[in-house]
């Protein structure tokens, strides 16, 4: 048994068998194969994400610029407020 962590998951591996050398993918993958509970957790939280999508990924420019971050700053300076100084 073998557990790998990929991004937030944590896979669980069962390797068969050993190579002595270095060989294609399509041989590498004959020697192992992932564990059915952690295939289970991978399938279940993709459909999570499907059904309750992060808020951070409705972003659509990522971080604000420099120009962005001075015309915010403009904004809070010039706007109108309902209270007196």
């Amino acid at each position: 048994m073998l557990d790998l962590r990929q991004q937030a998951q944590t896979r669980t591996f069962v390797v068969r068998s050993l190579s002595r050398q270095r060989g294609p993918a399509t041989v590498a993958a004959e020697m192992y194969e992932e564990a059915q509970e952690s295939v289970d957790r991978r399938v279940a939280a993709a459909s999570s994400r499907k059904t309750h999508a992060e808020p951070a990924m409705a972003i659509e420019h990522g971080r604000p610029t420099k120009r962005d971050r001075r015309q915010l700053a403009d904004w809070d300076r010039w706007s109108a407020s309902a209270e007196p100084d």
